[in-house]
């Protein structure tokens, strides 16, 4: 089972991989957690150029929740403080959660889909 910390660091990993620079994530030594979107806290915020990513880390359980399928819909469809600039969702699941997970996200609208990367977590990524 990974911790919330290691599915976190394994988020952060995923940013770096797309060059992406981490501005606040949980569970960090020297970075700010990042503030709540909405009524939802995230794992991870990050920017690439002018481009805003969030990253969240989901357990089985949490793809079995219809919470959660609401929250990264939400988050999904959120503009980056400036309307137009839609932000990138990077939401992570257990390696062996990834088709579940984009089971459930192909049945969003196309315009919030194209927002979010499924991301597998695993221990030692």
């Amino acid at each position: 089972m990974i911790t919330p910390k290691e599915s976190v660091d394994a988020l952060i990993e995923h940013f770096w991989k797309y060059g992406y620079l981490t501005l606040s994530r949980k569970y960090g030594t020297y970075l700010p957690a990042p503030q709540k979107v909405g009524n939802y806290e995230i794992d991870a915020v990050a920017k690439y150029k002018q481009k805003l990513a969030l990253g969240i880390s989901l357990t089985e359980e949490d793809l079995n929740n219809p919470e959660s399928i609401s929250k990264i819909s939400f988050l999904a469809s959120k503009d980056a403080n400036n309307p137009g600039k839609k932000v990138t969702l990077f939401v992570g699941v257990p390696a062996e959660s990834v088709a579940k997970a984009k089971i459930i996200i192909s049945g969003f609208e196309e315009t919030v889909k194209k927002n979010i990367k499924v991301v597998p977590l695993n221990r030692g990524n």
